[in-house]
């Protein structure tokens, strides 16, 4: 017996139709082509540890670079679907949806935010188009949590050129990419400062990072600086402080709650597949209650983790999404992400290990997931601090 074809077996709440007719065309060409386009080729490129530059050419068609930005040849759309384009991508790979989070959401956000209005012209029109690829570089080899305070890249100014020197870690995009946002200590004041450095810029080298265990597919760089010159109309206008970076930080973090939902959505799908497919005793092991019991686990930890990301989208719509919201949502949503391709994974028995069937890919891809853009207990302190006024950072 095969499910109801008026059911959909992962958006079990229909939450798609949250979104206008528009949108949801626009949400459903975005899976159309990770369907066609991405998912046949996908796993060569994880195996291999390769970015699939093939299907950029797609990705600019679709239109879907910095969504909710509005002017400078962005889409202008909603939160909303920002998130479920997010989600989208992830349900088929996760390094797609990172690449496209890094370039879409931290560097073109970073250019949106904090950059002046000549900035976002000169700069977000291209990246639209994909025509130029960014990077975003905030973590350090040895600061990661603790980026607000220990920063060790630094920023000089000399007239109206700044001097970079520092190294940056886990920058993804960077070994191939054209321009990366730069966050280093202003030296004169000690404030985080931004800035848009051209990747050909002499001084700044991209050493790819090997022997990943997740999110293969995406060229993470050790970035070094070595006084590496950068014009004043380059310094991001509008980022003084930390401050001004955790604003892109509050957008981004946002998305990975979203992309946490979709690397969930991805694993239980391919679990439901295989448990209808897979016949044991002479029967479909979906039919077993162990293994029905373990697909509505995941369904549950999937439906509750959509809901709350749509939620928080509303927010950023009306303007009302605070560091509060983002950081429950992404702690939230990756432990449940964790726990959900466990389960596929579990379902699977010794095929779920094999990259044939797909659910090892997400079950790998989570981990980094469920680290970057905040760990869960960042977060949590984040969250916690809200509730109860006070700080329990160190």
């Amino acid at each position: 017996m095969s499910p109801s074809p008026n059911i959909d077996t992962s958006d079990f709440y229909a939450f798609e139709q949250m979104l206008s007719d528009s949108e949801r065309a626009m949400l459903h060409s975005v899976r159309d082509f990770m369907t066609t386009e991405v998912d046949p080729i996908i796993n060569t490129h994880w195996n291999a540890g390769t970015f699939p530059f093939e299907i950029v050419p797609g990705l600019r068609k679709l239109g879907i670079a910095g969504v909710p930005y509005q002017g400078h040849g962005c889409a202008g759309r909603s939160y909303l679907l920002d998130g479920m384009i997010a989600m989208e991508l992830a349900r088929t790979d996760s390094s797609i949806a990172t690449f496209n989070g890094v370039h879409g959401g931290l560097a073109m956000g970073s250019i949106y935010l904090c950059g002046s209005d000549e900035q976002r012209e000169r700069f977000l029109p291209s990246m639209a188009r994909y025509e130029k690829i960014g990077s975003f570089g905030l973590t350090e080899p040895d600061v990661g949590s603790g980026a607000s305070g220990g920063l060790t890249t630094t920023a000089e100014r000399d007239g109206d050129t700044w001097t970079l020197n520092g190294q940056k870690k886990w920058i993804g995009n960077a070994t191939f990419g054209d321009l990366t946002v730069i966050w280093a200590k202003d030296v004169a004041d000690g404030q985080v400062k931004g800035f848009v450095v051209e990747n050909s810029s002499p001084g700044f080298t991209a050493d790819k990072q090997e022997h990943k265990i997740a999110l293969r597919i995406v060229q993470n760089a050790l970035i070094t600086l070595d006084n590496v010159r950068v014009p004043e109309h380059n310094r991001l206008q509008g980022a003084n402080t930390f401050k001004d970076t955790a604003e892109v930080l509050r957008l981004t973090r946002a998305g990975v709650a979203w992309m946490a939902v979709g690397c969930a959505r991805g694993a239980y799908e391919n679990a439901l597949r295989y448990a209808c497919a897979r016949e044991q005793f002479g029967r479909p092991i979906g039919g077993f209650q162990l293994v029905q019991d373990l697909l509505v686990r995941m369904l549950g930890n999937i439906t509750s983790s959509l809901a709350l990301c749509a939620r928080l989208s509303q927010l950023q719509d009306q303007g009302h999404a605070e560091d509060r919201h983002s950081s429950l949502a992404k702690a939230f949503c990756t432990v449940r992400m964790r726990e959900t391709v466990g389960w596929a994974r579990e379902l699977m028995g010794g095929n779920g290990i094999l990259l044939e069937h797909n659910v090892g890919r997400f079950v790998a891809d989570a981990e980094a997931i469920y680290s970057y853009e905040g760990t869960r207990e960042m977060n949590t302190l984040i969250v916690g601090r809200s509730l109860t006024g006070h700080s329990a950072f160190v």
